[in-house]
């Protein structure tokens, strides 16, 4: 659905996208993700037609981005980072505006409203000014008018900026149910939100592509080990040099002595190891006794910060 080639924008000195490349398909749901000021909101721009690119190239849904701007545009339903609302207009009056504005026949015209109304849960705003809504039903009806000209392709530039927790989670979950029918690109800095409604993740970071994949892919591009917490008891004072000859443990600590004397190791291992099984199977064989065996993986949150911060050199 949408194929980027070698996109860069600059503004003056300052390289805002520096030769990305990647593709979305058909029925995706892509979180692109970075930190304030990557990039993200430029390629968002170029690809919905409201910046040009200085070199490189985009079709969306078959269109070329420059050559077929306004055709591109039928395909897609935009939400900035701020919606385009008009304050003094009330809420249906406004989605019949966006309506005339999109070529929405007047036959058509009341029954997309209707479905917009509903799909956005705003029946117990449509009589009011869209100035004296909550940020919540503002966002709703930026999403409203986003929809209504049913876009194949959805691209939400910081869906959830501004709104309080349970806003979230209900703005969230409408993301969710939308993109189960459409292509949908996500644009935040809120890890939470990637976790929450996305397939796959693109990182951006300082105008590049820093990491793209689903999040278990991520952690073997990090470079990420896993750490493996045990709980033993037993007589055998070789424990931890048998724990380091288990397949994949790459380092073995002992972090704390618990109750009823049980020692707690923590074990490093390679990605992907079966640990666990190794660590029970050696539990069997030595007449150990376990009473605590869990494997924490990188979060999302450790790889995005080890793929976007550059380390200092001293």
């Amino acid at each position: 659905m949408i194929s980027v080639k070698s996109l860069t924008k600059t503004f003056g000195r300052t390289v805002a996208v520096n030769n990305i490349s990647f593709e979305v398909s058909k029925g995706e749901v892509l979180g692109f993700l970075g930190p304030n000021g990557a990039g993200k909101t430029t390629t968002m721009r170029m690809l919905t037609c409201y910046l040009i690119p200085d070199s490189g190239t985009a079709t969306v849904a078959g269109c070329d981005i420059v050559e077929d701007s306004l055709e591109v545009r039928k395909h897609v339903g935009y939400l900035p980072e701020n919606a385009p609302l008009y304050l003094d207009m009330d809420v249906v009056s406004y989605l019949e505006f966006v309506a005339d504005v999109r070529g929405i026949p007047s036959s058509e015209k009341a029954g997309r409203i209707r479905r917009m109304v509903e799909t956005c849960g705003l029946e117990s705003v449509v009589g009011r000014y869209v100035g004296e809504l909550s940020k919540g039903f503002k966002q709703r009806v930026g999403l409203a008018q986003t929809l209504i000209h049913d876009p194949e392709i959805l691209i939400l530039d910081e869906p959830t900026t501004g709104l309080d927790p349970s806003q979230i989670i209900e703005i969230r979950q409408l993301i969710k149910e939308i993109g189960k029918e459409r292509t949908v690109i996500l644009s935040t800095h809120i890890l939470p939100e990637v976790e929450a409604t996305c397939s796959r993740v693109l990182i951006i970071n300082e105008g590049e592509i820093a990491a793209s994949g689903t999040p278990e892919e991520l952690h073997s591009v990090a470079g990420g080990e896993d750490s493996i917490y045990v709980a033993i008891k037993a007589d055998d004072e070789g424990v931890p040099e048998k724990l380091s000859r288990i397949s994949g443990v790459t380092a073995v600590k002992k972090v704390g002595d618990l109750d009823d004397g049980y020692i707690r190791f923590l074990l490093k291992s390679k990605d992907g190891a079966r640990v666990g099984e190794e660590v029970f199977r050696a539990a069997v064989e030595n007449g150990w006794t376990i009473n605590e065996l869990h494997r924490e993986t990188l979060s999302l949150e450790d790889i995005f910060l080890k793929l976007t911060t550059k380390e200092k050199s001293a």
